[in-house]
């Protein structure tokens, strides 16, 4: 597996290096194997035990949620949310970052906030494919499966948001969660990515416009 190199900076900032910005340390901008691993850790469980339910009830209904979770996560998710992404703008053709490892690029790299009907079509996706396995365990009285199930999509949720989407520079992700002074830092080094933000939404930023140059 490739990932980018840890000593040069992404390709939208400015700078060759992400030396002496303290955004370096606040933010994820690389990302590693060890990353991948843990999110599949935080991942799977949910999937593990939805998959069990599913396959309890009727193994044949796995497949229709198998395509679901390859298209939504590798082709649907990435055209309405990862394209949004710095990360989006490095070379090559796949993602190479710790969710999405791997799926294509095939859409156009496109800095700035995700519109109002992206926003519906990634919390749709998300309904679907958590949604999915709720039906046969609910069907087939799995009681047990269902609580566990629930805890640890919920378990998966409050980890990601806590410690993945804290530092996360996809800021168009209604997921993220880095803070208002960290954004400014990483836009005054990124202008592209400043200026689709200013353009796209005008005075929603608020003082982080008057901070970008």
């Amino acid at each position: 597996m490739k990932f980018l190199d840890p000593n040069k900076s992404i390709a939208t900032y400015i700078f060759e290096t992400c030396d002496n910005l303290t955004v370096q340390n606040a933010l994820h901008c690389h990302f590693t194997l060890r990353d991948l691993i843990y999110f599949f850790l935080i991942a799977s469980p949910a999937f593990l035990l939805g998959g069990g339910g599913i396959y309890h009830i009727n193994g044949w209904m796995l497949i229709p949620w198998l395509i679901l979770i390859i298209g939504y996560f590798g082709f649907v998710e990435i055209r309405v949310m990862c394209s949004h992404c710095p990360h989006y703008a490095e070379e090559g053709k796949s993602l190479k970052c710790w969710a999405n490892y791997g799926s294509p690029k095939i859409w156009k790299y496109r800095p700035g906030p995700m519109i109002f009907s992206e926003k519906v079509i990634f919390f749709v996706g998300f309904v679907f494919v958590w949604g999915y396995p709720l039906i046969f365990l609910i069907a087939g009285f799995q009681l047990f499966l269902l609580i566990v199930y629930l805890l640890t999509v919920a378990g998966f949720f409050m980890t990601l948001r806590t410690f993945l989407c804290s530092q996360c520079m996809n800021f168009a992700c209604p997921l993220n969660k880095v803070n208002k002074e960290i954004r400014s830092e990483f836009f005054e080094n990124n202008p592209e990515v400043a200026k689709a933000w200013t353009i796209d939404t005008k005075h929603k930023i608020g003082k982080d416009s008057s901070k970008i140059r």
